[in-house]
C-alpha cells in the first residue's frame, strides 16, 4: 500500500514542471521578480513593467506551455512578430499627444537629432564584437532610439531571429529610464545649469495642430517609405485628437485600445525571456549594447543642449537634451523630475516634449535610413 502510495506521488510529480525546472528558470523567475519589484516599490512605468515581469515569471515556470505553438503567450507574440501590434501603438501614442511643444519651437527638433547618437555608438560597438552582422548591429542599435514600436518594426525587417531579446532590452531598458538616465545628466550638467527656468512656449493654433499630421504623413511616405506605416498610424491618431469632431474615436484609440495592446505588448515581450533563449552570452551581449545605447542617447542630448546654449541669448536647460530620445513621455517625465529636484519652481515638462516629441521622428528617421542601406 505505502509503495503503491509513493508511486502514485511519482506518477503525479512527473506530470507537474517540479522534475524540469533549471538554475537558468530560477535566476530569470528572480529577474521578473525584481521587474515587479521596481514596477511596485519604486514605480518604475508600472504599465509596462509589470506586464513583462509577470510574464517572464510564469514563461519560466516549467510544463504550463504559455509560450509553445498554440499557448496563449504565443499569440499574443504573433501579434508583434507579425507587426500588428507596432502600428496600433503608434496609433494610440497619436490620440494621447500634443504636439503643440514640438510646433511652437521647433528649434528643439536638433535635440531630438542630437539625442540619436547612441544608436550609431552602439552599431559601431556591435559590429566591432565580430559576433553580428551590420544588419544585426543595426538593429541592435535602434534599441538607443528609445522606440519599442519602432525596435520590433526595424528588427523584424534586419535581423527578425533576435526579436526577442531586442524587443525585451528596448522595453525593460524604456521603462528603467527614471533609474539609467538621471546619473548622466547630473554628471554631464552642472547645479546651476539644472536650476534655469525657460518661458512658456507661444501658444500654438488649431489650425497648426490639424495641419501638422497631414504635413507629416505625406512628407514621411514621400522621403521614408520604410516606416511610412509607423509615423502614418502615429499621425492618423493625432488628426482624431486635434480635429475635436470624432471624440469616441480618439478617445477609443487613446484609451480603452492602447489599454489592451499595452497588455497584449507586456506579456509578449515578457513571455520571450524563457531562460533557454534568454541566456546566453549574445543576449547579454545585446543587452549591454542596448544600455550603452541608451546611456549613449543621453549624454549627447544633453551635450547637444549645452552646445546650443553657446549660440543661444535665451539659455535652455540642458536637461531637455536627454529628452531628445523617443520615449514619450517618459523621457520628458524624467528631465522634469531631475530639474524639479534643483529648483521646485521649474516646471520643464512641456518644454522637454518638445525635444521628446522630435525623438519619434528621429528614430523613425534614422530606422529608415537602416532600412534603406541594410536591406538586401
Amino acid at each position: 500500500m505505502f509503495e503503491q502510495f509513493i508511486g502514485l506521488l511519482v506518477a503525479l510529480g512527473q506530470q507537474t514542471g517540479l522534475t524540469s525546472i533549471s538554475i537558468g528558470n530560477i535566476i530569470m523567475i528572480i529577474v521578473g521578480g525584481l521587474l515587479v519589484y521596481l514596477a511596485l516599490s519604486k514605480k518604475y512605468e508600472p504599465f509596462l513593467l509589470l506586464g513583462i515581469g509577470f510574464s517572464c515569471i510564469v514563461s519560466n515556470v516549467p510544463g504550463s506551455d504559455l509560450t509553445a505553438p498554440g499557448g496563449l503567450f504565443y499569440y499574443a507574440f504573433r501579434g508583434v512578430e507579425m507587426v500588428i501590434i507596432p502600428p496600433l501603438i503608434f496609433l494610440g501614442v497619436g490620440a494621447m499627444t500634443d504636439f503643440g511643444p514640438m510646433i511652437s519651437r521647433p528649434s528643439l527638433m536638433i535635440l531630438g537629432a542630437a539625442a540619436h547618437a547612441g544608436i550609431f555608438i552602439a552599431i559601431v560597438l556591435a559590429k566591432m564584437t565580430g559576433e553580428f552582422s551590420i544588419a544585426e548591429a543595426g538593429a541592435i542599435g535602434i534599441i538607443g532610439g528609445a522606440d519599442g514600436p519602432m525596435a520590433i518594426f526595424v528588427t523584424m525587417k534586419l535581423a527578425p531571429h533576435l526579436l526577442p531579446q531586442i524587443a525585451v532590452a528596448a522595453y525593460s531598458y524604456m521603462a528603467l529610464m527614471p533609474l539609467i538616465q538621471p546619473p548622466v545628466m547630473k554628471l554631464l550638467t552642472t547645479k546651476e545649469e539644472r536650476s534655469i527656468v525657460m518661458k512658456q512656449v507661444r501658444p500654438v493654433s488649431r489650425l497648426e495642430k490639424i495641419v501638422f499630421p497631414f504635413a507629416i504623413a505625406i512628407i514621411v511616405n514621400l522621403l521614408l517609405p520604410p516606416v511610412a506605416p509607423l509615423i502614418t498610424m502615429l499621425m492618423l491618431g493625432n488628426m482624431l485628437r486635434e480635429v475635436l469632431l470624432v471624440e469616441r474615436l480618439a478617445n477609443t484609440a487613446a484609451n480603452d485600445l492602447m489599454n489592451i495592446i499595452t497588455i497584449i505588448l507586456t506579456v509578449a515581450v515578457g513571455s520571450t525571456m524563457a531562460a533557454d533563449r534568454f541566456l546566453t552570452y549574445k543576449t547579454m551581449l545585446i543587452i549591454g549594447l542596448g544600455l550603452i545605447a541608451f546611456l549613449g542617447g543621453t549624454a549627447s542630448g544633453v551635450i547637444g543642449a549645452k552646445i546650443m546654449n553657446l549660440f543661444l541669448k535665451e539659455k535652455i536647460n540642458p536637461l531637455i537634451g536627454s529628452a531628445g530620445i523617443a520615449s514619450v513621455p517618459i523621457a520628458a517625465r524624467v528631465a522634469h523630475v531631475v530639474a524639479l529636484k534643483e529648483n521646485p519652481y521649474n516646471f520643464l515638462i512641456m518644454h522637454a516634449m518638445g525635444p521628446n516629441l522630435a525623438g519619434v521622428f528621429g528614430t523613425a528617421i534614422s530606422g529608415g535610413i537602416m532600412l534603406a542601406l541594410l536591406i538586401q
